[in-house]
């Protein structure tokens, strides 16, 4: 179903690096992935005041542009291709959309995942094992012994189901898969003494058993491919200075730098699988430990280890984004991709007139101007309670949408939502990023796309109360007026 279209765009454009700078409702009407009639241009915008909800309208070329400031696109000048945007699939999500009637979960994953009828979420993450949004703490092996790994509960009754009912929407889905934790009976409780360390949280892997932990990557991975599920890439831990998350593991640089040269990476290789490897997987400050700054960094210095390292994967629970330039300008032959962040209590996530601002900056343009590849949020999906969740994990986590515990039919889009929809829905997988020029608005914030299929994007913050008006060229011959709303995000995508 197509949304009715409402009213306008905007544009503008960062250069390099950024500034060009709810109510509950029913599960929600998104727009379906336009065609770009030559000669059009196709508008998706979304107010924080809920006014406009992905709603679609359509612009002219002018042969001359109406409104002083012009912005210039260049698509001559490219920085980083693009792998995708999406979020994760945790066990929490699944087991919220099995509780959905078919008919409506169908609606919801086609308005989500379809490129031709919904918004084109293109990459989604989910836990090797249990993370901390699983109905239970386990992995696949918790039996000693690696010839004992098997799939478990979570992934055959929920995950996988639900990875096929997506597949066969978007079958060209990238998924990245991350482990919370190693099987327990590989533990131990520090690299000196290595005494057995029999928790979920916390213990550091034992060098002892890289090999079967490898060997556990390598398995996975072929357990969901005989599914007819493709997995594109893997971080070796999630969050590995983390120790206190419910189901958590230790992994220093040097350790993962070890775990990755002599186990891993082989593993992978001699099992003939091509699935990418992001080294990291946590914050932009270290977790303020000084001896793990610059993390991957320490890694790429192994040429080995290097070698089977497609990149670095980061979260925005500590520190600034400004970290992802620093470690493009140290290695800029090694990818970026962003793959966790989430809205909670603690940041009143459910403030769409806040958080669609914060959101966007912080998350989307803002990992997107500063070269990630990919943007990932976190939970799809959690109940109206925050749920299902389990002490020790986070137990007051909104998810990207939130549907109702008492109806499992009414959804409310939070900020996580609109601003992957407002990316996903006119940025599409191997699109380049594009060089854009002046801007001087105050309170602006974009960044513009050329797609595979040649059509160009732009996506637009404006943080300011009052419209923001615009003109934007790519060849100084056609302009698009652009009349951007206060307090909103507007994405468009047109023919060159």
């Amino acid at each position: 179903m197509k949304l009715k279209f409402s009213f306008l765009l905007g544009c503008c454009i960062s250069v390099a690096a950024i500034a060009c700078g709810n109510n509950s409702v029913p599960a929600v009407e998104v727009p379906s992935e336009p065609a770009t009639p030559e000669g059009k241009i196709t508008v998706i915008t979304t107010t924080a005041d809920r006014a406009q909800s992905f709603n679609e309208t359509t612009l002219k070329f002018s042969a001359k542009p109406k409104f002083e400031e012009v912005i210039t696109l260049n698509p001559a000048v490219r920085y980083q291709s693009m792998d995708g945007f999406g979020a994760a699939v945790t066990g929490s999500t699944c087991y919220n959309l099995m509780k959905m009637a078919p008919a409506d979960r169908t609606k919801f994953l086609t308005k989500t995942f379809s490129d031709k009828d919904g918004l084109g979420f293109s990459y989604i993450r989910i836990s090797i094992g249990c993370s901390d949004f699983s109905l239970s703490e386990y992995t696949c092996c918790d039996k000693p012994g690696i010839e004992n790994f098997a799939l478990q509960s979570e992934e055959n009754d929920y995950v996988i189901p639900i990875l096929k009912e997506i597949l066969a929407i978007n079958p060209a889905i990238k998924i990245l898969g991350s482990p919370w934790t190693s099987p327990k009976w590989m533990k131990v409780n520090n690299l000196d003494e290595k005494k057995p360390f029999d928790s979920w949280t916390s213990g550091q892997l034992n060098p002892d058993y890289y090999t079967d932990y490898a060997t556990y990557f390598v398995k996975w991975i072929q357990a969901f491919n005989k599914e007819g599920i493709q997995i594109y890439s893997i971080t070796p831990q999630n969050e590995p200075l983390n120790r206190g998350n419910s189901a958590s593991l230790f992994m220093g640089w040097k350790e993962e730098l070890a775990f990755v040269k002599e186990a891993l990476g082989p593993a992978l290789k001699a099992a003939g699988l091509d699935t990418k490897i992001y080294a990291f997987d946590h914050n932009y400050n270290y977790d303020k430990m000084a001896d793990q700054n610059d993390y991957p960094i320490k890694m790429y210095d192994d040429e080995v280890a290097a070698s089977f390292l497609t990149g670095a994967a980061y979260h925005n629970y500590g520190g600034n984004r400004e970290e992802l330039n620093d470690i493009q300008r140290q290695r800029p032959d090694k990818e970026l991709i962003f793959t966790e962040t989430s809205i909670g209590m603690w940041n009143d996530g459910r403030n769409l007139q806040k958080r669609l601002m914060d959101d966007m900056r912080e998350v989307a343009l803002g990992t997107v101007n500063n070269w990630c590849k990919g943007v990932i949020v976190w939970n799809l999906m959690l109940d109206s309670e925050r749920g299902p969740n389990r002490e020790g994990g986070c137990q007051t986590c909104y998810g990207a949408v939130d549907i109702n515990r008492s109806d499992y039919k009414t959804i409310t889009n939070n900020s996580h939502y609109y601003i992957i929809g407002h990316l996903s829905s006119v940025v599409k997988p191997g699109a380049y990023r594009i060089e854009n020029s002046g801007n001087s608005t105050k309170g602006l914030m974009c960044s513009a796309f050329e797609n595979p299929d040649g059509t160009v994007a732009f996506v637009v913050l404006n943080e300011n109360e009052n419209i923001a008006r615009i003109s934007l060229t790519a060849d100084g011959k056609n302009y698009i007026d652009c009349t951007i709303p206060g307090k909103s995000v507007a994405s468009y995508r047109w023919k060159k």
